[in-house]
């Protein structure tokens, strides 16, 4: 990956609306090259894919939670259920897998309190957990989608599909 991947990269998480002239045109490249270039970062799953970002507020979502989830069983069965269960509920933004003292971290929005109320039942019901914090944000402060891209050409890795 070179600097002018970087550049596209870079434009493309900013506005991914962006024309492949418009592109081309900001990184010094003519469309065809740039076109191949995006295809390429395509298929190599640099990038991942291209998405709307919606303001929550304006939607009527306007109560974001982390939700912090302990558990006794560590097996890999009763993750493989956890997360099935988690991924079928649309109020789950973000979901992981921690280190430390908390074993799973997730993002929830959701309307208000209520809908909260509901969602921690669904989730309480769902599998049996040791505990279960909920921490519920004021104000955003700082939100982005993008990533700090490295300031110098790089190999990037390559990893499977984290079936997202």
């Amino acid at each position: 990956m070179d600097a002018i991947d970087l550049k596209i990269l870079a434009l493309l998480q900013q506005d991914a609306t962006l024309s492949i002239a418009q592109i081309g045109e900001r990184v010094g490249l003519s469309q065809t090259p740039c076109w191949k270039r995006i295809q390429r970062l395509e298929a190599d799953g640099v990038i991942d894919r291209r998405v709307a970002v919606l303001d929550p507020v304006k939607l009527g979502l306007g109560l974001t939670v982390f939700v912090s989830v302990e558990t006794s069983d560590h097996s890999r069965e009763w993750l493989d259920r956890f997360a099935s269960a988690v991924a079928a509920m649309p109020e789950v933004l973000e979901f992981y897998r921690m280190a430390g003292d908390v074993d799973y971290m997730l993002r929830v929005v959701v309307s208000d309190m209520q809908a909260y109320d509901a969602f921690y039942k669904r989730l309480i019901d769902s599998l049996p957990l040791k505990n279960v914090t909920s921490r519920f944000a004021m104000e955003k402060v700082k939100s982005t989608t993008a990533l700090p891209l490295p300031t110098a050409p790089f190999t990037p890795v390559l990893v499977a599909a984290s079936g997202k």
